[in-house]
């Protein structure tokens, strides 16, 4: 979903939809999972249901959350994490890694006996050739490197260096848009590091990494068949022979687990799950999605929003256990703009409550009599199985109990992004959702930076707040860090013109016979992980 995309606009290339006989595997899906291979042995098929948000297999263009999934089967990255855990990058391809103390240079070394799936060696150069043409082909991941010079120090070290302190750099590693390719194959099918590379074509139909999965049919809008990669350089093969990944809307994903015919459902609501029937597991987290108010500062656009008390009125009018009961069982309040399973969320019990008559008095300090505004959101997204019409429209009632008239104004997401991207709404409702596990990505949603200035709040409004910003940016060590990003929310929450709102449950619903899955932020899950009983 392009609202995941940092830079306002961005889009991916076009790509040729490519079928490749991916329909045929349909069949496999029944509830046993398995066929016959010519060897007389049993092949395990997993079959995955899904709501496609997908434009590319190709590691350096990929950047919506189906892709990230088969990215994360077909390439490995430098680093990972364990399960769901992502306080703490662990090594993949790379064995040990080292940031310098002043935090500009990441050294890796990389691991010995890594091969790709065509059996030829992982090397340095592959690495430096893979991260440079992420960088320098200007698509949607290429911010992940911004400022990022990659070099190889010698046949089994790479530096990764900044100009300016860059503690965020592990946790951005294990992104799977940073997966590396096989240098000499992508390039004799038109790999380049920069802005002319047109090898998406052939990464549409072939691996060209070391992953634990090969793509044997990539199709944007009906399925991807992953195969295991017989050649696969580590210890944890992949149980499956073949995943099949299909794009299926969320009322036939739950019938298809319901009667077998797949074995994992990725999309279901908390109303969905709560009428699962049958030897089947749920899996329920919170998810890493934060949705919010925002309240535009721009006088231009709102001489209401704009007023300093306003936001005080909507944070402490708006009731946030009533948005829970509509988001459903496994969702969280959300305290901070900063979802709970990250480096320096805030806790719980910092969680705004609603004060509907410290709302009325913060409204009539504004000195604004019975301001009527509009709130703008999109019509058709979904976030987590939710609809954002529900909690509008509850936050339409809560704000009228305050004095305060809300206008609601739906959009096609298309529509609704413009307004939003441009800094043109008056009251709107969104999410974000991380573009890498770490703290540093909702330095966004500061004065100046691209969130703020998505609320009119230009650089400038508030320099105490800009300064702390900065010193957080470079801030090295877990601890100094939580403190700098807790304080930052803190005074958001204060004086901020945003008001969190709900991390919506993430529910995953699996057959009984799979083993091992975990909710992960970044690649939802991983696939290689998924073992059966």
């Amino acid at each position: 979903m392009a609202i995941r995309s940092r830079r306002p606009g961005a889009k991916a290339a076009l790509l040729p939809v490519l079928l490749t006989g991916a329909l045929a595997l349909a069949a496999c899906s029944s509830g046993g999972s398995s066929t016959t291979s010519q060897g007389g042995a049993a092949a395990k098929t997993l079959v995955i249901d899904t709501s496609f948000d997908l434009k590319t297999a190709d590691p350096g263009r990929t950047y919506e959350q189906t892709g990230l999934i088969v990215g994360k089967a077909a390439y490995e990255t430098l680093l990972t994490f364990e399960g769901s855990d992502v306080t703490k990058p662990v090594p993949a391809l790379a064995e040990s890694f080292e940031l310098s103390g002043d935090g500009k240079t990441l050294t890796l070394k990389l691991r010995q006996g890594a091969t790709f799936s065509d059996g030829s060696p992982v090397t340095a150069d592959d690495v430096v050739f893979s991260l440079n043409r992420v960088r320098d082909m200007k698509g949607t991941p290429s911010f992940l490197l911004d400022g990022v010079e990659v070099a190889k120090t010698d046949a089994t070290t790479i530096t990764l260096t900044s100009k300016n302190a860059n503690p965020a750099l592990p946790y951005i590693l294990p992104n799977p848009a940073l997966g590396i390719l096989n240098s000499k194959v992508a390039k004799e099918h038109g790999a380049t590091a920069d802005t002319g590379d047109k090898a998406e074509q052939y990464l549409n139909s072939a691996s060209a990494g070391s992953g634990p999965y090969t793509i044997e049919s990539f199709n944007v809008s009906s399925q991807v068949v992953l195969k295991a990669n017989t050649k696969y350089w580590g210890q944890d093969k992949p149980v499956y022979d073949k995943v099949v990944i299909r794009n299926v809307e969320a009322a036939t994903q739950k019938l298809n687990i319901s009667r077998g015919d797949s074995q994992v459902a990725l999309n279901l609501s908390g109303d969905q799950v709560a009428g699962i029937t049958g030897n089947l597991q749920v899996k329920k987290t919170p998810a890493a999605n934060v949705i919010f108010l925002l309240a535009n500062q721009d006088p231009s656009v709102s001489k209401i929003t704009s007023n300093p008390k306003f936001a005080e009125a909507v944070r402490k009018g708006v009731d946030y256990a009533g948005l829970l009961e509509l988001a459903g069982e496994g969702s969280v309040q959300a305290p901070g703009v900063i979802p709970s399973m990250f480096l320096g969320a805030l806790p719980p019990d910092q969680a705004v409550k609603r004060d509907v008559e410290g709302a009325k008095a913060a409204l009539k300090e504004s000195g604004l009599s019975n301001p009527a505004v509009k709130l703008e959101y999109p019509s058709e997204l979904t976030v987590n199985g939710l609809s954002f019409q529900p909690f509008a429209e509850r936050v339409q009632a809560n704000l009228k109990e305050v004095g305060i008239t809300v206008e609601l104004a739906p959009a096609p997401v298309t529509t609704a992004l413009d307004n939003y991207r441009n800094g043109k709404e008056e009251l709107g409702l969104w999410y974000w959702g991380p573009d890498y596990p770490d703290p540093s990505d909702y330095l966004a949603f500061l004065p100046g930076k691209l969130v703020g200035l998505r609320a009119g709040w230009k650089a400038g409004a508030d320099k105490e707040l800009e300064a702390a910003g900065d010193k957080a940016a470079v801030t090295i060590g877990d601890e100094a860090r939580k403190q700098a990003y807790v304080d930052i929310q803190t005074k958001l929450n204060a004086s901020g013109p945003f008001v969190p709102l709900i991390q919506p449950s993430q529910n995953i619903v699996t057959a009984a016979s799979v083993t091992g899955l975990e909710f992960h932020p970044v690649w939802t899950v991983d696939v290689a992980d998924l073992g059966a009983k």
